[in-house]
């Protein structure tokens, strides 16, 4: 009955009801936009349209579905137009860094590619998700989505991630169930394919071997200690580094990109455990010899399998501010 007063009033024009009807909804829309997206900004962009559309259609909405459900599918074909529009793909990527980079295996994440801090998650699946929250929100996953044509990736995280039926799916994206279900088996192929490729099984966060690891990294990188932090990576390990779209594969692949990059003689860092895509993630500064204290240098993300880092994806300073974390650390007594 709550609801039902919230948007009679929503619907005659009271901006604070309709901000307390769809408050509860907000967080998840922004992950699910993400989740198509592959941004943080732009999946920001998208749920403030979102929700500009849903306030000016509110009277449009017949309540044969639920309210979350109605907002789900403007967000997703908002989401759609966005992808649609091209506006912001391809990015063009910023110039390598100023120093010799070893030859890459390959191409590597999308330029648009943005982590997204764990404490902005919502962590409720529907009942039918396929992957697990977990999974469904790491870069491995994020990476396999924007692998996929729009519709596709639309069709499988509505279905697979969120939970609901194939039928509802069709409703939302104005297809039939048997497109959806035909771009629903390309789509888990292809992400499946991708995540036994990159990183094994999803594991739970928070435990005792990822404490151990975290600490062994950090220990590594504080100590610009370069073998001690291969010591910690598997044999296929892979590195890569969005915007700019190269991939490092195997331990001496990584080895020759790290030296060439992160550990170079003279260069000292601190580091600032955080969180971003259910994983482990780290601030790392690089101290500055002529101002003192230390200056952002890059956020990485790790992907760990039992005691070992399974992928490190570094991005640069500028998505750092998202986390909380400082342009630069003062000198420490």
């Amino acid at each position: 009955m709550e609801t039902m007063d919230l948007i009679a009033r929503a619907r005659a024009g009271d901006h604070n009801a309709f901000r307390d009807l769809v408050h509860g909804h907000s967080r998840e829309l922004q992950v699910h936009c993400y989740r198509i997206l592959g941004s943080l900004q732009d999946a920001e962009d998208a749920l403030q349209e979102t929700l500009v559309s849903a306030w000016r259609n509110l009277g449009g909405f017949s309540e044969r579905s639920s309210l979350r459900t109605w907002l789900y599918k403007i967000a997703t074909n908002r989401c759609l137009d966005m992808l649609r529009a091209n506006s912001r793909r391809p990015r063009i990527a910023p110039p390598l860094p100023d120093v010799a980079l070893p030859a890459p295996a390959g191409t590597g994440d999308p330029a648009w590619l943005e982590p997204y801090p764990d404490v902005l998650l919502d962590r409720c699946p529907g009942p039918e998700a396929r992957y697990e929250t977990t999974e469904a929100i790491s870069m491995a996953f994020i990476t396999a989505l924007q692998l996929l044509p729009a519709r596709q990736r639309a069709a499988l995280v509505l279905r697979d991630v969120l939970g609901y039926h194939a039928a509802e799916v069709a409703e939302m994206l104005d297809a039939t169930t048997e497109s959806v279900q035909s771009a629903l088996k390309r789509a888990r192929a292809t992400v499946d394919n991708h995540l036994a490729d990159s990183s094994g099984p999803a594991r739970r966060p928070g435990t005792a071997a990822e404490h151990r690891l975290v600490t062994r990294l950090t220990d590594a990188l504080e100590r610009a200690d370069l073998d001690a932090l291969i010591a910690l990576l598997v044999t296929d390990v892979r590195l890569s580094m969005p915007p700019v779209m190269l991939e490092y594969r195997g331990i001496e692949s990584a080895r020759r990109a790290l030296a060439a990059v992160t550990f170079r003689p003279g260069l000292t860092y601190r580091v600032i455990p955080t969180r971003a895509n259910g994983q482990p993630a780290f601030g790392l500064y690089q101290a500055d010899p002529h101002a003192g204290g230390h200056r952002a240098y890059a956020l990485l993300i790790i992907t760990a399998a039992d005691d070992h880092i399974t992928a490190i994806t570094c991005f640069s300073t500028d998505v750092m501010p998202r986390f909380g974390l400082p342009r630069t650390l003062p000198e420490t007594e």
